[in-house]
């Protein structure tokens, strides 16, 4: 697995171009919804989640979780695009919460953002961003 940088910029760029950005995260949310119901359901959320590995790994390398941590961490970010608690998340929802957590401390144009590669997130950033990610 590879980190690839991209700047504030390249964000901010991409979330200004409304026409991809809502392509992209459309394709993205179609890809996660495998039983084509227009909704998210935890366990759909949480193969993304789990593939992230947020706190699997530290600077690639593999390190020591305890289970209980992750499964309160992938809650709390399940909750976090879940904005109705519903149980599920819509097409909207995954947007808007997409959308915050690509500006969340990158709503300046000198800001950079890590992205762990992996499982198609490389070509939804270079689909998204416009960027060839080497």
């Amino acid at each position: 697995m590879s980190v690839e940088i991209l700047d504030g910029a390249t964000i901010v760029n991409f979330l200004e171009d409304e026409e991809a950005f809502n392509v992209s995260v459309r394709d993205r949310f179609a890809h996660l919804d495998s039983n084509h119901d227009g909704q998210l359901s935890y366990e759909e959320m949480l193969k993304e989640l789990q593939g992230l590995r947020v706190m699997e790994t530290h600077f690639g390398v593999d390190v020591e979780t305890d289970r209980d941590e992750l499964v309160r961490v992938y809650d709390s970010l399940f909750v976090q695009f879940d904005h109705d608690l519903n149980g599920t998340v819509d097409l909207e929802e995954f947007k808007a919460e997409t959308r915050q957590m690509m500006l969340a401390g990158h709503g300046e144009r000198d800001g950079f953002l890590a992205c762990a590669d992996g499982a198609g997130r490389r070509q939804f950033l270079e689909e998204s961003c416009g960027v060839g990610i080497c």
